[in-house]
């Protein structure tokens, strides 16, 4: 048994105590307290960052300063078509008496029309998907471009595909094979599918080049 008053443990923990504290500190990063803000002791253990600030969104994304300026061209078909023609511009071999940017244009129309207008219905098939795509005004004849130019870049990937001409659209048939199945069909739907591949950068600057046709 401790030959201690019990009266002097109260003292006796508080030295213990605050020993145990400077030893801490002296172990503590640059001999700092080690009882750091919970930020900052998560950014040393995550490189620097702290998380609240990258939650905040300080952490990602352009840097803004003084002397930043904006680099969002504001709207998608206008930025692509300010890409393209960097690129042309850039190109000394550019034949400026074959561009046609206005082509381009129209294609990026079409793409609008077709993304954010036309409806889309499918229907599951035993072995495929099958999905009437119909539209109006301006989407009906964008429709009747895009799909079935899309069905012949799908056909280089392996997929087995057919459309169909409607009088109001275009009738897409995709069945499963070795290259897509059915799961994967069923989870695309039309616009996962209209996305496959990767031709559509390539083809914007050839349509711009006066290259390939609008299709």
């Amino acid at each position: 048994m401790s030959t201690f008053p019990w009266k002097t443990a109260p003292a006796g923990a508080a030295i213990v105590a605050l020993a145990g504290y400077a030893f801490a500190a002296q172990l503590a990063p640059g001999g700092g307290s080690p009882m750091q803000p919970h930020g900052q002791m998560h950014a040393q253990m995550h490189g620097g960052m702290d998380p609240h600030a990258a939650m905040n969104g300080h952490a990602f994304g352009p840097q803004f300063g003084a002397n930043a300026m904006p680099t969002m061209p504001g709207q998608e078909a206008f930025g692509t078509i300010q890409e393209i023609v960097r690129l042309l511009e850039a190109d000394p071999s550019t034949n400026w008496s074959k561009v046609d940017i206005a082509a381009l244009r129209e294609h990026l129309v079409d793409m609008n029309e077709v993304t954010l207008r036309a409806h889309a219905k499918e229907r599951m098939l035993d072995n495929g998907i099958e999905i009437t795509v119909t539209g109006t005004g301006r989407t009906l004849p964008a429709i009747k471009r895009m799909v079935p130019a899309h069905v012949r870049e799908l056909a280089v990937l392996g997929w087995n595909t057919r459309t169909e001409e409607l009088p109001d659209g275009v009738k897409l048939t995709v069945l499963a094979n070795g290259a897509v199945g059915l799961a994967r069909l069923k989870g695309l739907g039309f616009m996962g599918i209209m996305v496959q591949g990767a031709h559509h950068q390539i083809h914007h600057l050839m349509m711009a080049k006066g290259e390939m046709a609008v299709h």
